[in-house]
């Protein structure tokens, strides 16, 4: 004799939701299963190159060696801070160029190196041979000097000493084409005064020379020129902002010199090679987000004299062409030409 059940309505409705709940929670497994296989799979398993195209010591090179750390443990692979100076940035933006787009090659760069640079020397590669990851921060140029340094104290004097003497105030920069070089040309232009410009390999080379007392000046973010100022082997005579910083408040502005139309600063972001696949640079946008929204690594920054600019990969771009249109204009009127 068979058996049957009856079952209420009220229980043959909890039994339909429970099912419906079990059902829900087995997609739900099998769909984060897949995401992460798929972020995975978006992840190369090999260690992560990260370039910086400046000698060690540098901005970029803070940024870099700041940003690794939370980088490793996001994407689950150790990152290696790599650095290829020469030409301006040149030689270290013609590396990723040629890197392998997986993702296992990246670069901390400002646009520089890849939208001034191709205007000033012939380079394998143009602002398409690059995809952008996203912005990392941005920090305040300085005009500094040596505190024992004794043929001007202040920018008025400056001035006044290099009018006087054309040609004898040896400035020192990070390389062709970047922000800094830029600064040095704009403070030219701007004040009237010719300059014995000199290139480095990076801001670090050139602040050893600087208080070595081989060049007289330089155009250096105050992230890398911070620690000179605060141990008093070095001095500002300007920021390179119409604003003062407010980490060097006593710091005259351009306003304060009555130069407010002379603005320069350094922003640093993230690049890979052209090709890398858009989801592989969604995957790493996202976890150089997550990690410059640690409030920890905020502070790091702030204290190397940086605010974090995290955002989609797209404003990095849009920076980039902002910055190659502005050094197409001028190539065209003849003022980019290496020194």
């Amino acid at each position: 004799m068979s058996s049957s059940a009856v079952y209420t309505q009220s229980q043959v409705s909890t039994h339909l939701n429970r099912s419906a709940k079990d059902i829900l929670v087995r997609i739900l497994a099998v769909v984060s299963f897949a995401w992460g296989a798929l972020a995975l799979a978006q992840v190369p398993n090999k260690p992560i190159t990260l370039l910086v195209p400046f000698a060690a010591g540098g901005n970029l090179d803070i940024v870099a060696r700041l940003i690794a750390p939370g980088l490793a443990k996001q994407l689950g692979q150790a990152v290696v801070v790599q650095n290829k100076p020469g030409a301006g940035g040149v030689l270290g933006v013609t590396e990723l160029s040629r890197a392998e787009p997986d993702g296992s090659v990246l670069m901390v760069s400002t646009p520089n190196a890849i939208t001034v640079a191709p205007k000033m020397m012939k380079t394998p590669y143009t602002i398409d041979s690059f995809a952008t990851v996203g912005l990392i921060a941005s920090t305040s140029l300085l005009l500094v000097t040596r505190t024992d340094q004794s043929k001007f104290n202040d920018f008025a004097s400056f001035v006044a000493y290099a009018k006087a003497n054309p040609g004898k105030i040896s400035v020192g920069n990070a390389g062709i084409g970047t922000s800094n070089h830029l600064a040095i040309m704009q403070v030219q232009s701007i004040a009237g005064i010719e300059l014995n410009v000199i290139t480095y390999k990076g801001s670090g080379p050139a602040n050893i020379d600087l208080l070595g007392g081989q060049i007289d000046v330089m155009i250096d973010q105050l992230s890398s020129a911070l620690s000179h100022l605060k141990s008093g082997r070095s001095r500002a005579l300007m920021v390179v902002s119409p604003a003062r910083d407010p980490l060097v408040p006593d710091v005259p502005s351009t306003t304060d010199v009555g130069l407010p139309e002379l603005e320069v600063s350094t922003t640093a972001g993230l690049l890979a090679p052209s090709k890398t696949p858009a989801a592989t640079i969604a995957l790493l946008n996202s976890a150089l987000n997550q990690i410059l929204t640690d409030p920890t690594l905020q502070e790091q920054f702030a204290r190397a004299a940086s605010q974090v600019r995290p955002g989609p990969p797209a404003a990095f771009m849009t920076l980039m062409q902002k910055e190659d249109k502005q050094a197409a204009e001028l190539a065209a009127a003849g003022k980019l030409k290496s020194e």
